[in-house]
């Protein structure tokens, strides 16, 4: 399975008007190679580089089983669209904030930003505004296959 983006490459910076200098909109995503039997898909994006450890900047779960990708921008909902086009249902990054909130290291050496796309055999049933723990609790068992992509971003002193 492969994860990319039209932003940016895998290893290579981010744009900044996917972080919060910019616009802090969500990069476009797009998946190949997805297992037969994925019933559902799940996001995370976290800085592993954070000073106080890895800080979650993105959850997104129970996406339909025929997505591919998802678009520069994705809404800031709970659940985008109602739960019709989209049928995502938004988790919480580490402020308890619903949605895509990007790259926003201290100034200094650029920060890994790590998003992993997970296919799953079932949707997780999760009610909206969980967090990354609940999100892979719920995921035990049930992941197919996993792909990341990483981007980085710095900002100057």
């Amino acid at each position: 399975m492969k994860l990319t983006s039209a932003a940016f490459r895998d290893g290579a910076a981010i744009p900044a008007k996917h972080a919060c200098d910019g616009q802090d909109v969500s990069p476009p995503l797009s998946w190949s190679g997805a297992p037969a039997a994925a019933a559902a898909w799940a996001l995370i994006m976290d800085d592993p580089d954070a000073p106080p450890g890895t800080w979650v900047h993105w959850v997104l779960y129970d996406l339909p089983a025929g997505s591919t990708g998802l678009p520069e921008g994705f809404p800031k909902d709970e659940r985008p669209e109602g739960g019709g086009a989209h049928g995502a249902c938004w988790g919480v990054d580490e402020f308890s904030r619903v949605g895509y909130h990007g790259p926003c290291p201290p100034p200094g050496r650029p920060h890994r930003y790590v998003f992993t796309l997970y296919a799953l055999d079932a949707p997780t049933g999760l009610p909206p505004r969980r967090t990354k723990a609940d999100l892979v609790r719920a995921m035990e068992g049930r992941v197919l296959a996993k792909a990341s992509l990483t981007g980085l971003y710095g900002r100057k002193a």
